[in-house]
């Protein structure tokens, strides 16, 4: 059965100078020459023509180009349609597109075409969604890195050491009979040592692209009436807390998306920290907790007009070491001796040590290497190391080669699902159906 030929507009929805209609599998090619009305299409050539449905009414004035397989995006015939980027022009043409035998494309339908056909590996198509996610030049960049292959690359050189030490594992265990005990060498444990590392090096570069391109998630708690509201009020332009003198006031968590230092920023607000009685508020207290641990940083406010309390101590110390930061709120009300370090939400340049804050704690600390990656390569690569954590433990306290064969292969297949080297049709159907529609 022949594969059916997609069509879709690749362009954003609204009106532009330019719109394109994309066309992929077998009829492309002639469909492009029935609304062209040419007779030949140079491959790669931008061929000027006037655009008619299948009544011969003109539709629009652009360029068609046509892009025979296997070398195309897809690996299969393409062509696109060039006109003027109004819907209603748009339509028109994948309409004629459709009256001339194409069918709509699904979500992500080009770009699973391209992995299917060898294109790009799993992790190049997924930083194709990336980058065109992407909303500051630092997440640009890494989805960038993994396109043109870096991630894909680094897993396959991971898979091939897991090939050699599974062969080195596996040979041993069908030879025991052999004078050379080759698993009491010391070599294993050095060999899943050395992964180990490579994987945590992994890991790192792919959740440095991750936060990049989902933005960073910034926690604001400290006790009540601390200044947290306001702060986030003043970050975000607008009144999107609720602000009184009375403290309390704030019972759940409330998210705002912001821009700080260029960056996209999840900011949220959360009941203040406290010992309460009223059950509605000790909920309140409960959900802010659980914010932290989902945290790239929590930032615990301080009055300064009141100084620190032993509440304030016993809080501050519940909060996660590796992601926690104080700083002095409400500094144009303080006594003399505390100005410094702090923000005001009145005082101009008052947010400025909040946006240094952000900038040194995570932009700086940014893998100036990181991969544009998805959540699911850190579940994936987490999976792995798992397995040969589980497997280096099992060889160093008991010396099973048995277990520790298993593990380096069950690792090796979670690794797999990264580049697509093992895949499911339901793994592609979750991947692809992120996608735009036309990409």
């Amino acid at each position: 059965m022949s594969p059916r030929t997609i069509a879709a507009i690749a362009t954003p929805p609204g009106k532009g100078g330019v719109g394109i209609v994309r066309l992929s599998g077998p009829l492309s090619r002639d469909i492009a020459l029935a609304l062209s009305g040419r007779r030949h299409l140079a491959p790669r050539y931008c061929h000027f023509v006037t655009f008619r449905d299948r009544h011969s009414q003109p539709l629009d004035r652009g360029l068609v180009i046509y892009f025979p397989g296997p070398h195309s995006f897809t690996g299969e015939d393409m062509a696109e349609l060039h006109g003027h980027g109004g819907p209603a022009v748009l339509a028109g043409l994948l309409a004629a597109a459709r009256e001339a035998g194409a069918e709509d494309a699904n979500p992500g339908e080009f770009t699973e075409r391209a992995f299917l056909h060898d294109r790009l590996d799993l992790s190049q198509a997924e930083a194709v969604a990336s980058l065109i996610e992407a909303d500051h030049d630092s997440a640009a960049r890494a989805a960038l890195r993994s396109l043109d292959g870096e991630m894909g690359r680094l897993v396959n050189e991971l898979d091939e050491a897991l090939t050699e030490l599974r062969v080195f594992v596996e040979g041993a265990l069908d030879f025991p009979d052999e004078d050379v005990d080759l698993l009491g060498e010391g070599q294993i444990l050095e060999r899943i040592d050395d992964l180990l590392g490579r994987l945590d090096r992994l890991r790192e570069r792919a959740a440095g692209g991750v936060r990049l391109g989902r933005g960073y998630r910034v926690v604001l708690t400290g006790r009540p009436n601390a200044g947290k509201s306001s702060l986030l009020n003043a970050l975000a332009g607008r009144e999107a807390a609720i602000v009184t003198e009375r403290g309390g006031t704030t019972r759940d968590v409330l998210r705002e998306s912001v821009a700080i230092a260029g960056t996209p920023v999840e900011l949220t607000d959360t009941a203040g920290l406290c010992e309460a009685e009223d059950r509605i508020e000790q909920e309140g207290v409960r959900r802010a907790r659980e914010t932290f641990y989902s945290a790239d940083l929590v930032v615990f406010l301080v009055d300064a007009a009141v100084g620190w309390n032993e509440e304030d101590f016993a809080q501050w110390q519940r909060l996660p070491v590796d992601r926690r930061h104080w700083l002095w709120s409400k500094v144009d009300q303080a006594p003399k001796g505390v100005d410094g370090g702090g923000v005001s939400t009145v005082r101009e340049g008052g947010l400025e040590p909040l946006t240094e804050l952000l900038r040194t704690r995570l932009l700086d600390a940014e893998p100036q290497d990181a991969l544009g990656a998805r959540e699911r390569h850190l579940e994936v690569l987490e999976r792995a190391r798992g397995h040969l954590e589980t497997g280096r433990q099992a060889f160093a306290g008991y010396g099973s080669g048995d277990l520790v064969a298993q593990d380096l292969r069950w690792a090796q297949e979670a690794l797999g699902e990264i580049t697509g080297r093992l895949h499911s049709d339901d793994l592609l159907g979750r991947v692809f159906a992120t996608f735009c529609i036309g990409k």
